[in-house]
């Protein structure tokens, strides 16, 4: 059975929330990543994915240079503990409708972040989300 902590990201990069969309956009693409987690100080403010810059802004036609990832960020985070059974995460994530969960320790500190991608790769080695997720690593 496996763990969340098994099949996590554990590479977390943080932007702040006044960081302009395009430099996170780069942020993203030389760190071959979808998602950041946004800090507004030492406060946690939200997590940032590509979906979110295409969806928020760019659909919406928002100058990437001016617009702050702040403002278009998913406010509303959701968590889960790093030893969680990975068909845990895989239900919550259906339960709320989402393909990222973040994950924290005992102490609910962040030590990564699991996507669907991850989770198919552990759970349903043979699944086409499997296929696809292992061609781009961290979608």
């Amino acid at each position: 059975m496996y763990r969340v902590s098994d099949v996590m990201t554990k590479q977390v990069v943080y932007l702040p929330a006044e960081t302009p969309l395009d430099e996170a956009a780069r942020v993203m693409k030389e760190s071959d990543i979808g998602d950041v987690v946004v800090t507004d100080g030492a406060t946690l403010a939200g997590m940032l994915t590509d979906r979110d810059i295409v969806v928020r802004a760019v659909a919406e036609r928002a100058d990437p240079a001016k617009t702050t990832i702040g403002s278009i960020i998913t406010r509303e985070v959701v968590m889960i503990e790093q030893h969680s059974t990975a068909s845990e995460a895989a239900a919550l994530m259906r339960e709320r409708n989402i393909r990222r969960v973040l994950v924290c320790d005992n102490d609910r500190k962040l030590v990564g972040i699991v996507s669907l991608g991850d989770l198919a790769m552990q759970l349903e080695p043979s699944s086409a989300l499997s296929d696809i997720s292992e061609a781009a690593p961290n979608m």
